[in-house]
């Protein structure tokens, strides 16, 4: 009768032994995000409740000294100010005060300001329609929709001439808010 012997190497039986050695880690990644209501203005986010954006500029254009009066419209993201929010938010745009509200003469309850000259000004008005009917006053708002969409708020402007005034660039800004 042949024996046979068998013999195993050190090797062999680390092998045997490893393979079992480890087992597989399962685990898991928590995902999450925490969502408020917001508003985007002119393309720029607003949600930050005090964010400062870019509502949009009315240029009047250039005329002479004797002018009685030019029209402009607010440029924001086209033709007015481009606002959407939140399903449900209320929004509503308040047109506060300008650097220079009731000086100058002319007409209009708004001033630019001579940029060189100080105390040189020209009279303007911000309206609600094409027609230049409706007066947006002082502290004057807007209430938009309330269902989510995008919608663009017209704002024009009309300056005013009168007598005395001098050559230059004139400027005022105002203060706008998107209430929520």
């Amino acid at each position: 009768m042949l024996k046979i012997r068998r013999y195993m190497t050190a090797s062999s039986v680390l092998c045997a032994i490893s393979t079992s050695a480890y087992a597989d880690i399962t685990g898991s990644i928590d995902a999450k995000i925490a969502l408020t209501t917001g508003c985007i203005v002119n393309a720029q986010s607003a949600d930050d409740g005090g964010a400062s954006v870019d509502f949009g500029e009315i240029d009047f254009g250039s005329h002479n000294t004797l002018f009685t009066q030019a029209d402009g419209e607010v440029a924001g993201t086209g033709a007015g100010i481009a606002v959407q929010c939140s399903p449900g938010v209320s929004p509503v745009l308040v047109f506060d005060a300008g650097q220079n509200d009731g000086s100058g003469s002319g007409g209009g309850n708004r001033a630019m300001e001579h940029t060189i000259t100080a105390g040189e000004y020209v009279t303007y008005s911000l309206f609600s329609d094409a027609g230049r009917s409706t007066v947006i006053p002082i502290g004057g708002s807007i209430s938009l929709t309330t269902n989510g969409s995008a919608q663009v708020i017209p704002v024009y402007g009309r300056a005013y001439g009168a007598s005395g005034l001098i050559t230059g660039t004139y400027t005022d800004v105002i203060t706008v808010v998107l209430e929520l």
